[in-house]
């Protein structure tokens, strides 16, 4: 059978095919140094694992879940935004309880926009942003993240005619892939610019946890009037090392949230109950696996950077997230340099021109293998003599 339009007008799925051409490199034998992956390389805490070992075991953890999301976890990711960031969630209006924030991030433009309707997306950006549009038969256009802005959209530069159409903005910070973190006056600009002209603010808050030099990443709920104007993604995948897991949550505004909890009951019967009991041991137990998992990275993005300029390489040292953004050398494009890595280094990236027409000129290095191997890499690179 044909597939529908909107399966055709998808976007190729861009870590799909790297992935496929890392692991055809592995299967020949090659001793591939994966820094294109997104996965986190560590193993979710013993503590978490433990929940849901006894949540599996109990008989009353085998029937449908509530289709909402079980009271506790609801309550857990209110507690958890009152803990880390001061701010009030009420855990009956302002909780979506997600199968992995992705599929939140896909689904909104369904449950919000009309077709004619405008998304404003970051450019570059986690490429999955992009296949909400045709799913929802709604337009979308780029903002492009400069280095001279720090990587942070400047709203001026969007014409009165995009302003007039857009109707939700999605934004990630700390950012993938360029690694930068927004600050509270950022914050404060979109929360007024959103009001403005009427935009709902979607923050992807994925690698919330990870700040480095001492700063904690500010949520965008902490910024007055956020609530009024959008909600915020939480993944439990990088924060705890559940990625496999596919768990997280949505918080903030209760028409947004209510919007969401909607459309998933209809799409879907609820997440495993003994799941979301371990997701809940996660947000409200003991933290400090946080931060010593942000402490790894830490660690790691040091050896990224003194490696680096070790061999003339002028990189900047990522602000948040496990990722690091890398200019390329000059008479390459991202696609060519990724390829020239793997074909003569052995070596896994991502090229980001595969995270938009803003990420031309980069390659994304993951902070996903232990120090050694990071090192290890940088030296393959020395011998190309590419600095």
């Amino acid at each position: 059978m044909e597939f529908s339009k909107r399966l055709q007008q998808l976007p190729t799925q861009f870590f799909a095919s790297l992935a496929s051409k890392t692991n055809n490199a592995i299967a020949e034998g090659r001793d591939i140094i994966n820094l294109g992956q997104g996965n986190p390389d560590q193993p979710t805490p013993a503590h978490i694992v433990k929940a849901m070992q006894e949540a599996v075991a109990d008989p009353k953890n085998h029937k449908y879940s509530p289709f909402r999301g079980i009271p506790e976890l609801r309550k857990a990711a209110a507690s958890f935004y009152k803990r880390e960031y001061g701010v009030e969630i009420d855990p009956n209006t302002e909780v979506a309880i997600l199968g992995g924030t992705k599929i939140g991030l896909v689904e909104l433009p369904l449950a919000l926009m009309n077709p004619g309707d405008l998304l404003l997306l970051p450019d570059p950006g986690y490429p999955d942003y992009l296949s909400g549009a045709p799913l929802a038969d709604v337009e979308f256009s780029l903002m492009p993240l400069k280095a001279v802005d720090g990587f942070l959209p400047d709203f001026k530069e969007l014409e009165k005619s995009v302003l007039q159409r857009a109707k939700l903005m999605y934004l990630n910070y700390p950012n993938n892939p360029t690694g930068a973190v927004a600050t509270k006056e950022f914050f404060d600009e979109t929360a007024a610019f959103a009001k403005e002209h009427g935009i709902g603010v979607v923050h992807d808050f994925a690698y919330g946890a990870i700040g480095f030099d001492g700063q904690k990443p500010p949520s965008f709920l902490q910024t007055e009037g956020a609530k009024e104007v959008g909600i915020e993604m939480y993944t439990l995948s990088k924060t705890y090392n559940m990625a496999g897991w596919r768990i997280g949550f949505a918080v903030g505004n209760a028409d947004m949230i209510e919007s969401l909890n909607l459309i998933q009951d209809h799409l879907f019967a609820g997440l495993s109950p003994a799941l979301q009991v371990a997701a809940a041991a996660a947000l409200s137990g003991d933290q400090q696996c946080v931060e010593e998992l942000v402490e790894t990275y830490e660690k790691r993005r040091e050896v990224l950077v003194a490696e680096c300029a070790r061999i003339g390489w002028n990189i900047e040292a990522p602000k948040g997230s496990f990722f690091a953004w890398l200019p390329i050398p000059k008479g390459f494009t991202s696609i060519e340099f990724s390829n020239y890595l793997m074909d003569h280094a052995d070596i896994s990236v991502a090229a980001g021109s595969g995270f938009g027409k803003s990420g031309e000129g980069y390659i994304r290095v993951g902070l996903l293998v232990d120090g050694p191997r990071i090192a290890e890499a940088i030296q393959r690179i020395e011998k190309l003599d590419l600095f």
